[in-house]
């Protein structure tokens, strides 16, 4: 007998093609699982469809699970532990948790800056270990550079956490090229995390080169810029009170309406080929590079089940053509967070 909680596993997982996250990171499936949305900022979210969904992605053959510890004040952290816990032993044991840190947070939920500290990255570190359940973390990397502590500061702390066991690797978060030469500078670097989709394409001007150049991978989240260019969402979509999207520059009145145009003329092409308007929008993510891992933010084993089927999908140079003549560079109405949260994206200075 199964439940979401105690699942029924294959003796492997379906093989899942892998990427490496940059010169000197792990192996890794080509798409990782965002876990966020199971814990915060998408409005609520169902445990047991959460975890199910956890549970469906490993025996689907992902690896790479990432988090943050502000995720819901830990329980993303928490939630991932339960599931890696009730998980058969070699889906868990392929596991791998990529954890940002440094948000600092109100009793009410506000975001109020970051820290990057050593004593503070220590600190973080030792709170997401008792959280998850492990004794190491695969890669830790800083969620938002602190412009009050030097970002070699806050390497070398990490550093010292590889050196003692407790990290395996050293990742970077919304940086841009500058700083994520310093940071590389100072310790090797798996890979930098930042928004990278269709209508998000910024880091092609300077931070992939320069990531390419120093041999870091890029795990690209936002790859359906919160479900906006998913095909499921809809100009009439109500969003409840805790839902981020309801102040994101890209869904408000106008800005909602443009892009969701632009989504209309991709949905054009992912009917001709005869897949759907996520699995193009992945599809694509994947083309950019094998040194691109996108991750998805799959809240329901449905949604996941879509997004595994970008892996088949392969596009040609004219498909190509076509997806980058519906959706031009810089096509994209507002900006990707809020201008207060803008303020605080290295990758945008």
């Amino acid at each position: 007998m199964t439940s979401p909680t105690s699942p029924a596993s294959p003796a492997s997982p379906t093989p899942l093609p892998q990427r490496t996250l940059g010169s000197t990171g792990p192996r890794v499936s080509a798409l990782g699982l965002g876990c966020m949305g199971m814990s915060a900022l998408y409005g609520d979210s169902d445990r047991a469809e959460s975890i199910a969904t956890i549970h469906a992605a490993l025996d689907a053959g992902i690896t790479l699970l990432d988090t943050g510890d502000f995720y819901g004040m830990g329980h993303n952290e928490l939630l991932i532990s339960e599931a890696l816990r009730t998980a058969p032993a070699a889906a868990r044991e392929r596991a791998l948790t990529s954890v940002k840190f440094g948000a600092l947070r109100t009793v009410e939920g506000g975001f109020t800056g970051y820290d990057g500290r050593p004593a503070a990255v220590k600190n973080f570190a030792a709170y997401s270990l008792q959280r998850l359940g492990t004794d190491h973390i695969d890669v830790y990397r800083i969620a938002r550079v602190d412009p009050d502590v030097p970002v070699e500061e806050t390497v070398g702390a990490i550093a010292e956490l590889v050196e003692a066991g407790h990290v395996r690797h050293i990742g970077m978060s919304e940086v841009g090229a500058e700083t994520l030469r310093r940071a590389a500078a100072v310790a090797p670097i798996s890979d930098l995390q930042i928004e990278y989709s269709l209508i998000s394409r910024g880091i092609e001007d300077a931070i992939l080169p320069t990531a390419r150049e120093l041999g870091i991978g890029v795990t690209a989240y936002g790859v359906l810029s919160r479900g906006l260019i998913s095909g499921h969402f809809s100009a009439d979509r109500e969003l409840a009170a805790n839902d981020f999207r309801g102040m994101s520059p890209r869904f408000q009145g106008e800005n909602l309406r443009h892009n969701l145009d632009l989504v209309e003329q991709l949905r054009k092409i992912a009917e001709a080929k005869g897949v759907s308007v996520a699995q193009i929008a992945i599809a694509w993510v994947l083309s950019r590079g094998e040194d691109v891992v996108p991750l998805v933010g799959a809240r329901r084993r449905d949604r996941l089940a879509e997004a595994l089927g970008a892996l088949e999908v392969s596009l040609g140079a004219d498909e190509l053509a076509a997806i980058e003549r519906a959706v031009p560079v810089g096509a994209a109405a507002g900006e990707r967070y809020p201008a207060n949260q803008m303020a605080h994206l290295d990758s945008e200075h």
